[in-house]
């Protein structure tokens, strides 16, 4: 008898978040010398481009650690099924700007931020600068 899989629960790679103390400085070494375009801006994060892909890097300076943030169709429903599967929930489903998120960990300590865009993507004006979510 062939053995069902379930389908698979991480959609893509949303963004790789780097924690940089003064934003201004990750700019200038992001953007301008490293050569990626901002995608969008807010007072605490920036997202930057990776041509070749939809994921972003983001700098951000409000936790002082790096971050792997994956797509799901439901943060709430990803909670679930990481914890019956044998992980850990860390940060219980919380809201975000364009959805929900959750922290999970595998059952080796790994951890993952794991999102959902239920509320739609951001919003930017011409500068960049996040407007709305949409």
């Amino acid at each position: 008898m062939e053995e069902i899989k379930p389908d698979p629960l991480f959609q893509k790679v949303d963004a790789m978040q780097f924690y940089v103390p003064d934003i201004e400085a990750g700019i200038r070494y992001y953007r301008d010398m490293l050569g990626h375009e901002v995608i969008w801006r807010t007072e605490s994060g920036v997202g930057f481009r990776m041509p070749g892909t939809e994921a972003e890097i983001v700098i951000q300076n409000e936790r002082e650690f790096q971050e792997v943030d994956l797509k799901v169709e439901s943060a709430d429903a990803a909670a679930l099924r990481i914890q019956s599967a044998g992980g850990k929930i860390i940060v219980p489903p919380f809201d975000i700007q364009i959805g929900r998120a959750v922290v999970v960990e595998d059952p080796w300590g790994n951890r993952i931020v794991l999102l959902d865009s239920s509320k739609g993507q951001l919003i930017t004006d011409a500068d960049g600068n996040v407007i709305g979510v949409g």
